[in-house]
């Protein structure tokens, strides 16, 4: 089966897809913000007239280049996802795995939802993947999370690659001794990572786009070779980057033409995957 990129509704073709078909699904759906979220992308471009002022006092002119947003706006939210999460259960095998991928603001809500539908014993985790980016507000503690909650099908037969996990150095290497900290240890469930740099060669300029480094850890730990990885909020295509890096095929979905376009330049060249328009 190639990759395939489907531009529609992902509802009518979750209900389309075989029952226990796919690996691993990860998604991140809109985080209902009650806003419109943009992404202007610029260039600068040296000029003594410009409104920048850079390394040795140069100057620079910022210019806008393009750019891209979705309204992140649902009354009924809850509403919205409950029969693409009845569907994603039903095309999930039975050693695959769910990762959804929320914030601070729905988390609560979506847990209740997908312990009914998966079942409180198919929950695994609740990972926080933590960065320190952005405004500060000075009458709260500044939110620099986001929640991802690990669900699996059956919690007796589930994939869990221990060995191919990424390790990441300790925090105090000398209390564990030169062997150990050599090798690293296991993330827990608190993931240190920034988010895409503004200036990063991973950067595509789409508004929610998440880090390489975020899915990487995802497919590794869930799927193996040849396995099918499912994200119907794709987005930037962040999910089949991976699989493409990891030999895992992919079916992306997303409904929004900009994420169709920012899909194509980035997989422009690789021929195994099928562009579908539902």
């Amino acid at each position: 089966m190639s990759n395939s990129v489907y531009f529609g509704d992902n509802l009518p073709i979750l209900q389309a897809m075989p029952a226990a078909s796919v690996d691993l699904i990860y998604i991140d759906p809109p985080f209902n913000t009650g806003k419109m979220q943009d992404r202007t992308q610029i260039k600068t471009t040296r000029s003594e007239a410009g409104d920048r002022t850079g390394f040795g006092g140069r100057r620079y002119e910022t210019i806008k280049v393009g750019a891209r947003s979705y309204a992140d706006l649902f009354d009924d939210y809850l509403a919205f996802l409950e029969p693409r999460l009845v569907e994603a259960h039903r095309v999930l095998a039975a050693h695959g795995s769910l990762y959804f991928h929320i914030d601070y603001r729905e988390v609560h809500y979506c847990k209740v939802l997908l312990d009914t539908i998966f079942g409180r014993d198919c929950f695994l985790n609740e990972i926080i993947w933590a960065y320190d980016y952005g405004g500060r507000p000075k009458n709260r503690w500044p939110p620099k999370h986001d929640n991802i909650l690990l669900y699996v099908k059956d919690p007796e037969r589930y994939i869990f690659n221990y060995e191919e996990i990424e390790r990441i150095p300790y925090m105090a290497p000398g209390l564990v001794g030169p062997e150990k900290a050599a090798r690293g240890k296991l993330p827990t469930d608190t993931w240190w990572h920034t988010i895409v740099p503004t200036n990063g060669k991973e950067k595509t300029g789409y508004p929610t786009q998440k880090p390489l480094g975020i899915l990487r850890r995802i497919v590794q730990a869930s799927s193996r070779p040849g396995d099918l990885v499912l994200d119907f909020f794709a987005g930037s295509g962040t999910t089949g980057a991976v699989c493409l890096e990891f030999g895992r095929r992919f079916i992306l979905v997303d409904d929004n033409p900009q994420a169709i376009e920012v899909m194509r330049h980035r997989f422009a060249g690789v021929e195994e995957i099928e562009w579908v328009t539902d």
